[in-house]
C-alpha cells in the first residue's frame, strides 16, 4: 500500500500512531499506567514488529486491515512486555541475593 502523498511519507506517521496506540493498550492490558507517549510509542512498533512476525510464522489468520494490524501489534507489545517485566524481576531477585 503506498501511503505517500505528495513528498511526505505517511507510513512514518502510521507506524508511530499504531506504536503508541498499541503500547498504551497493551500496558492498560497488564494493568499499568502506560510508559508516556515515547515508551508507548517504542513498546508498540517494536511490539508491532514481533507480533506481525508471530502471526506470519504461526500462519494465524487476522482480519486485513486496521483492527488486523491492530490486534497482531497489542499482542506483541503483550508479549514484549511480558519479557520486560520478568528480566526485571529476575534481576530483583539477583539483587537480592548478594544483599545476603
Amino acid at each position: 500500500m503506498d501511503w505517500s502523498i505528495g513528498t511526505f511519507d505517511w507510513s512514518l506517521l502510521a507506524t508511530i500512531f499504531f506504536g503508541a496506540l498499541s503500547g498504551y493498550v497493551a500496558s492498560r492490558i497488564l494493568g499499568g499506567e502506560g510508559f508516556g507517549l515515547l515508551g508507548n510509542i517504542v513498546v508498540g512498533v517494536i511490539g508491532g514488529y514481533l507480533g506481525s512476525w508471530i502471526v506470519r510464522v504461526a500462519k494465524i489468520p487476522l482480519m486485513p486491515g486496521f483492527f488486523g494490524t491492530l490486534i497482531s501489534s497489542v499482542g506483541g507489545a503483550i508479549i514484549l512486555l511480558f519479557f520486560i517485566e520478568l528480566i526485571k524481576s529476575m534481576q530483583r531477585t539477583n539483587s537480592s541475593r548478594r544483599k545476603r
